[in-house]
């Protein structure tokens, strides 16, 4: 199947996030034509639960024991994923990323209404890592530990993420 909408993306560990080592971020642009669609129900019924509504923090952070993916419902943003020596991208409404354990991202700009949905695969607890030098000696343990998803957040069975990540 081709996924012509979906940038791969990879980042190195910059010394202060670690970034995945192996696992690309996907994100998938227009995935959600009508902001009206239920990101949020479409992501839980894929088994990508422990799901929230809000934006996403201003400085450099990475889950180190979870995947995560954001949906745009609404607005836009400029982040910084993949840390201080990462790539600026600009995300809309209806657009997804699906972030592997260890990846850095921020928000640098946003609009007044932009607001995102998270989830995390089987509903995994995430924990909040900023890029501490006294982390890095576990997150990297932590990073490795995270199982691969069995499912796509927006596609379920079939989808970008089962393809790049196996």
């Amino acid at each position: 199947m081709n996924y012509a909408n979906v940038k791969v993306l990879y980042f190195d560990d910059d010394g202060t996030i670690p970034n995945h080592p192996r696992l690309p971020v996907l994100l998938y642009e227009h995935v959600f034509i009508s902001k009206k669609e239920k990101v949020e129900s479409i992501f839980n019924s894929h088994n990508w639960k422990n799901s929230w509504v809000g934006g996403i923090h201003d400085f450099h952070h990475y889950h180190s024991n979870s995947h995560e993916a954001l949906g745009v419902i609404s607005g836009s943003a400029r982040l910084k994923l993949g840390g201080h020596m990462g790539e600026n991208i600009v995300v809309h409404a209806g657009d997804v990323l699906v972030l592997p354990a260890g990846t850095g991202h921020m928000r640098l700009q946003s609009t007044a209404d932009f607001k995102v949905v998270g989830a995390y695969p089987e509903g995994m607890d995430y924990n909040l890592r900023t890029g501490k030098q006294t982390d890095r000696p576990h997150v990297f343990d932590e990073i490795a530990q995270v199982p691969i998803p069995t499912t796509d957040p927006v596609y379920g069975d079939k989808g970008p993420l089962t393809e790049w990540w196996n």
